[in-house]
């Protein structure tokens, strides 16, 4: 064998042991994440960087119970992170901005604090405007009581309100129902000839009409995921987790004596038609994105899109009203 044949071929190999071997050098030389219950650390790193374009590689493990990883307001599934095992995901960004991770499994009390950011640096292709949340626009006290003076006897039906709406005097627009409670346009129809029970009944089918099943079906996966363990179930405030946030609130608050008193926080009961009859999509809409302020509810403005909380908002209003199926 000529010495040229042999150096190709010693080349051949090591080029072939290379395109093997780098990956998992480079592979090996990725930092493993790692997850652990908020109360004893959360997610370490908790702050990434990353550049438009270009791939995110991570490795996550749990180093106590399982876990999962997903990024607010990007179209991606939910990964499990299992206690002693190593999960791969790639990330891409197409637009800068600082974006949140978090934990998608109920971990705890504290779960909702599994929280990190990737900071994406880049120049974005078409730059979008900000947009102004509705209840900004609306200028409205999200902290004030917003019961609703009367409520309906029995559970309104969007079946009965659907055959009584023809030639009433009601917007039925998105703009309209976002920025009216159910209270106000129930009293918006006071100067009709129908009943009080009919009345509740058209504002029923106004709810519905603007939630498809795509929102509400979108809506109820949202709630079980993200809601459920503290609000319960079914909306009435009684989740896994509800016993455990009482005395979870603000410290600050004086009582008549003049001492510091905690006062006690529980999850709101999206049942209870005094609280949910008076308050407005909009009203939802900034308590959902901003979080109750010295309470337990956090705030998701960073996690969901503006889609995903509208969907979020119809399936909670669910809860007060009998839709057709």
């Amino acid at each position: 064998m000529k010495r040229s044949e042999h150096l190709s071929r010693i080349l051949i190999v090591v080029a072939i042991v290379g395109t093997i071997t780098a990956p998992l050098y480079f592979w090996s030389r990725i930092p493993i994440m790692h997850a652990q219950m908020a109360e004893n650390g959360g997610w370490s790193p908790d702050v990434l960087r990353a550049e438009v374009g270009k791939p995110l590689h991570l490795k996550l493990t749990s180093d106590d119970v399982m876990h999962g990883f997903a990024v607010g307001q990007m179209d991606m599934d939910a990964v499990d992170v299992e206690p002693g095992k190593v999960t791969n995901i790639t990330l891409i960004f197409d637009k800068p901005g600082i974006y949140t991770f978090y934990c998608t499994r109920w971990c705890g009390l504290n779960h909702w604090r599994m929280r990190g950011t990737i900071e994406v640096n880049g120049s974005p292709s078409d730059p979008e405007p900000a947009t102004v949340p509705l209840y900004v626009s609306l200028n409205l006290d999200i902290d004030a009581p917003h019961n609703a003076p009367a409520i309906p006897s029995g559970q309104p039906s969007a079946i009965s309100g659907q055959q009584l709406i023809t030639n009433l005097p009601i917007d039925q627009s998105a703009d309209y129902y976002r920025s009216h409670s159910p209270y106000q346009v129930f009293d918006e129809l006071s100067n009709t000839s129908l009943t009080v029970s009919q009345r509740w009944d058209v504002v029923a089918y106004v709810w519905q009409s603007n939630a498809t099943k795509e929102s509400l079906a979108n809506g109820k996966q949202l709630y079980a995921q993200n809601c459920a363990a503290c609000h319960g179930e079914n909306g009435v405030g009684n989740g896994v987790f509800a016993d455990d946030l009482k005395g979870i609130g603000d410290s600050s608050a004086q009582t008549m004596s003049g001492a510091q008193d905690m006062q006690m926080q529980t999850p709101a009961n999206f049942t209870d038609p005094n609280r949910m009859l008076g308050a407005s999509p909009a009203i939802l809409q900034g308590k959902i994105l901003r979080g109750g302020m010295g309470t337990g509810m956090p705030m998701w403005g960073s996690i969901f899109t503006e889609e995903q909380i509208w969907d979020l908002i119809a399936y909670i209003y669910s809860f007060q009203f009998e839709y057709h199926k």
